[in-house]
């Protein structure tokens, strides 16, 4: 959805047409390495999350790239709302603590990937509730919803777009937000503080950047052509209809972001017993 606010506006500052390369896996960073060895004339570009910038570095040993150095930050995106979904025979958030509680280690959850978002919000709702899940790592959220929805996983952390459809026509039941307020899009739905447990500490959020070295005057081009994006009426309608919440924009903001993360992620993942692999 990002990918589609971006694409056209792009196109039209730089003369030419960008292509959507998905290239999941590893909790993103398979995409994240291949643009950080890309050439730095601007015909490659990142929109990477806060899974491959900051919080793979903790997960992965070889990361094969350094977050802050071995790119060119254009700027902040989006920041995205999450949701708690489970399978329908899952009627409520209480019901999966109960049964939790009940059998230890039975129930399961999908992620994608070690120290990825999804996998940290789990680790703090487990540990905040007491009870214990398997957890099952997939390539990206797609496949693990997947799984969620033949009923093989019982539940999940994503973000709002991938399972809104599946939510609102009753495939998936939406358990919680894990969020204060509750969402303008979904507002049948719970959050976590309702529930017992406020303050999760743990955000999705999206940047576009390229490889290291971007000429200056092609990096200022980029960071206009994000503004001027996502300032348009359509994206706006988009972003607010997908749960997508603005950040600050430009490039300072983004160092700034991901300076910040690395050190606030270091210590959830310190916390919750996570260590390089």
């Amino acid at each position: 959805m990002i990918g589609r606010i971006l694409q056209d506006r792009l196109g039209e500052s730089f003369g030419s047409s960008f292509v959507l390369d998905h290239k999941p896996g590893a909790s993103t960073t398979v995409g994240v390495r291949y643009v950080a060895r890309a050439r730095p004339d601007g015909a490659t570009l990142l929109l990477g999350s806060n899974s491959g910038f900051t919080q793979a570095p903790f997960a992965y040993r070889n990361l094969g790239y350094d977050p802050l150095a071995d790119f060119t930050h254009i700027s902040l995106l989006y920041s995205s709302a999450y949701l708690l979904v489970a399978h329908p025979r899952w009627g409520s958030f209480e019901r999966v603590i109960e049964a939790a509680r009940r059998e230890p280690g039975k129930l399961s959850y999908g992620t994608w990937g070690l120290g990825s978002t999804a996998h940290l919000l789990m680790l703090e709702m487990t540990e905040r509730t007491g009870i214990e899940m398997l957890h099952v790592p997939f390539g990206g959220p797609a496949p693990a919803l997947t799984e969620i929805l033949a009923g093989r996983v019982d539940m999940m952390f994503t973000t709002f777009a991938p399972a809104r459809a599946h939510v609102m026509e009753g495939r998936l039941r939406a358990l919680a937000a894990p969020h204060d307020e509750r969402l303008a899009a979904m507002p049948q739905v719970p959050t976590t503080r309702e529930l017992g447990l406020p303050g999760f500490l743990v955000s999705a959020w999206w940047g576009l950047a390229g490889p290291a070295n971007l000429p200056p005057p092609l990096a200022a081009a980029l960071e206009q052509a994000v503004r001027d994006a996502v300032g348009r009426p359509a994206a706006q309608r988009l972003a607010d209809e997908f749960g997508l919440l603005p950040l600050p924009l430009g490039r300072e903001a983004m160092r700034d972001r991901i300076r910040r993360d690395l050190v606030q992620n270091e210590g959830l993942m310190r916390r919750a017993g996570i260590t390089p692999e």
